[in-house]
């Protein structure tokens, strides 16, 4: 078992997301930090002006592409190899959601949220651990949401993927633990980002508004995490409370979601009778 911390400089890291939100603001940390990272996502001029931002320590690169395709998975592995030299670390952080009742939305919108948030992060580290094995102190970060500790009304498809990714971070926490790959797992609340602008379906509910952390604030907190070679990170103190009030007040969430789940449903004029 290691007790030094990890050093983060010379490490070389595919995140993913990277092009706004925590993805990017970790790319940038883990460079700042000395690392090399290859940042990945759909939009190919965001990921340029990511990899042209200053750093002063490691150095970004760029590989542009659907984590959600197959194929492209493999080739993202591949370009870490080639272009790094080897990959040390994971950090799945692309993710999406949608907004509804489940009896609203479709098998489409489910099994888009479950690609994007559970299968894309799960294949794209089934496909680097063969990488990851040969690395001298690799480490698979999943990024996942306070919402698996407790689900939340209107949000069903992406509370199922954020839980089941939970499950899967402990698995493969203590499959992997004998190949030296450690597995952290964060647990992020409110944070700054374009998720609500780029829901699959739906739009923001009016009572979950409100103060959001930083993207760079939890990102310094993942890269804190990697360092201090943590297992389970839940960033922020919005966060912090709601998985305490999730282990021992569970009711409560219930009983106040409950309302605001109401309150939402009475001011949608398409569903208030004529």
């Amino acid at each position: 078992m290691r007790i030094s911390r990890r050093r983060l400089a010379g490490q070389r890291v595919i995140v993913t997301g990277a092009s706004s939100g925590v993805g990017r603001a970790t790319a940038l940390e883990l460079a700042r930090r000395g690392a090399h990272v290859l940042a990945t996502a759909r939009r190919t001029e965001r990921l340029e002006q990511l990899a042209a931002a200053p750093t002063g320590g490691g150095r970004i690169i760029h590989e542009a592409g659907d984590i959600c395709d197959p194929a492209f998975r493999v080739q993202l592995v591949a370009a870490a190899t080639d272009r790094l030299g080897g990959l040390d670390a994971v950090v799945a952080a692309a993710g999406g959601g949608a907004i509804g009742r489940f009896r609203d939305l479709t098998a489409d919108t489910f099994a888009r949220i479950i690609d994007l948030d559970l299968v894309a992060p799960a294949e794209l580290v089934r496909q680097s651990l063969p990488d990851l094995a040969a690395s001298d102190d690799p480490i698979v970060v999943f990024v996942g949401s306070i919402l698996a500790l407790h689900p939340l009304p209107l949000h069903g498809e992406y509370c199922a993927a954020k839980a089941a990714l939970r499950s899967l971070a402990g698995t493969l926490r203590m499959e992997l633990a004998a190949d030296g790959i450690d597995v952290l797992l964060v647990n992020l609340g409110p944070t700054a980002s374009e998720f609500w602008d780029a829901l699959v379906v739906g739009q923001r509910p009016p009572w979950s508004r409100g103060r959001r952390m930083p993207a760079e604030r939890a990102a310094a907190a993942i890269a804190d995490g990697m360092e201090r070679r943590r297992r389970e990170i839940t960033p922020g103190w919005q966060a912090r409370g709601f998985a305490i009030a999730a282990r021992f007040l569970p009711g409560l969430i219930d009983l106040l979601a409950g309302r605001h789940l109401r309150t939402t449903v009475d001011a949608d004029p398409a569903r208030k009778k004529p």
